[in-house]
């Protein structure tokens, strides 16, 4: 039979305010929260939420044969916390369900997996948690940012304990092979690959509302139909976008909710089903081992990393921020950590490409490369400045790391002193308690018992006098 596997991505840029070289040192906050709250805010309403209650009714609607999954970048939650927390309410609503899966991928939505293995594995594990907080199980399938891999991030992602990873069915990583079988990593034969049907999913997600495409007007038979009608034995189809898609790419008057809640319906008339990653991990089996030796990803026709590193300004803005990677996780400082998260977020390079998109691109408050570069740059001065200001530049990394595991063991072991004294002065307290107690009885035990002596004295009749014997005069006056 076959199956979809249909995910969502869910990731808000965090928006950099205008920094100048003379802020240098004196400001060290670096982004501008009216955009960022104006846009969550906007994307909230015209795509999550009517998107989301949507999946929710056609979740409903049939009877828990209908499943999709969802990854969401740390950064993302932290703006959804803050602007749009009804998103995140919707969320938690839908998983209830049992027909959602969420899955992992690096908390700031960046390029960790390309520069540092150290970096990339902390990125993924905050965000884990982060999804186990809010939805009470852990992810045991990755999505990296914009779906980047190689055989080496999927040697990494596998050491991990990950049992699967989204990624790109790249024609020239493919070549005769199709996306519609379950693959596995070149390297590390455990973690099975899911490819992305790139046309499947482009048709919704890029060119549902285009007048002028071939396919339009894109209708659901017609879509369902197209995956029916694939080879017997191609049977998975895995279609993977951004949720924004529906409402914002595709904007809500162009019917795309109304496409996509009657697509269970007639994948059922076609005996096609839908499927969690996980689900297809632990029930389909690895067809072949698929070998990319280059780093893919979905963006671009090129289908690799050439948007976020193709020039020299972008690789000098990525060499020098993670030329302090390891001292960032080594010292694990909580207001460096957020600056961290949010200045390694993939869009702040991709904002410096000089080549063409296809998919256009907002560079925002930037009028160009260059100017996203030279802001970029002024506000990673800053930020290296005060890694350096805290921890200085002679004390490297592993007299540093040995340092801070010092401290940190001896934090431990205050912890742990603490709580041996917190138990101390609880038992202390129990056992005075007990001892007031049992004064408290005994006290109460004497004073009932002295009320009784009193009234048995006070009831026992009192001895009469002796009589005296009249004296001889007396007697005398008596017998007159």
């Amino acid at each position: 039979m076959k199956t979809i596997c249909l995910y969502f991505e869910i990731h808000q840029i965090i928006h950099l305010k205008r920094y100048r070289f003379f802020d240098i040192g004196i400001d060290h906050y670096y982004y501008d929260d009216y955009e960022n709250e104006r846009s969550i805010t906007e994307i909230a309403e015209k795509s999550y939420m009517p998107a989301l209650n949507t999946i929710g009714e056609m979740i409903a609607e049939n009877n828990g044969l209908f499943k999709v999954a969802f990854s969401i970048s740390g950064v993302g939650m932290e703006q959804l916390e803050m602007h749009a927390p009804q998103v995140i309410a919707k969320l938690q609503e839908l998983n209830n369900t049992g027909c959602v899966e969420f899955l992992a991928e690096p908390y700031s939505h960046g390029l960790s997996s390309l520069a540092n293995e150290e970096a990339f594995a902390a990125d993924v594990k905050k965000q884990c948690q982060k999804m186990k907080d809010y939805f009470g199980k852990e992810p045991q399938v990755l999505r990296n940012s914009s779906l980047i891999y190689s055989d080496d991030i999927g040697g990494q992602v596998a050491a991990m304990g990950f049992k699967g990873m989204l990624t790109e069915g790249a024609k020239h990583v493919l070549g005769w092979k199709s996306p519609h079988y379950l693959y596995n990593c070149n390297i590390a034969p455990n973690l099975k690959l899911l490819l992305r049907d790139v046309e499947l999913s482009d048709d919704i997600s890029l060119r549902f509302n285009n007048s002028e495409w071939e396919g339009y007007p894109l209708f659901a038979d017609n879509y369902i139909d197209r995956i029916a009608n694939l080879p017997q034995e191609e049977q998975l189809i895995n279609i993977f976008m951004e949720l924004s898609a529906l409402g914002m790419a595709q904007p809500l008057s162009s019917n795309i909710l109304e496409f996509l809640r009657a697509l269970p319906a007639c994948a059922k008339e076609k005996g096609i089903c839908f499927s969690t990653p996980s689900e297809i991990c632990a029930k389909m089996k690895s067809v072949a081992p698929i070998d990319v030796p280059d780093t893919l990803s979905w963006v671009d026709e090129e289908r690799d990393v050439s948007c976020w590193l193709g020039n020299a300004m972008q690789r000098e803005a990525f060499d020098k921020l993670y030329s302090v990677a390891d001292r960032v996780r080594i010292v694990n400082d909580v207001r460096l950590s957020q600056d961290w998260d949010y200045l390694q977020a993939s869009n702040n390079f991709r904002f410096m490409t000089t080549k063409p998109s296809n998919v256009g691109l907002d560079r925002g408050i930037y009028s160009g490369p260059f100017d996203a570069f030279t802001n970029y740059m002024n506000i990673l001065g800053d930020f290296i400045n005060r890694v350096k200001s805290l921890y200085p530049e002679e004390i490297d990394n592993e007299e540093l790391n040995a340092l801070m595991t010092t401290i940190r063991n001896q934090g431990d072991e205050i912890e742990m002193k603490d709580k041996e004294i917190t138990r101390l002065k609880t038992k202390l307290e129990k056992m005075e308690a007990a001892e007031a107690k049992a004064k408290a009885a005994v006290e109460k035990k004497s004073c009932a018992r002295k009320p009784t002596t009193k009234k048995a004295v006070a009831e026992k009749p009192a001895k009469k006098a002796p009589a005296k014997k009249p004296t001889a005069k007396k007697a005398a006056e008596e017998n007159a």
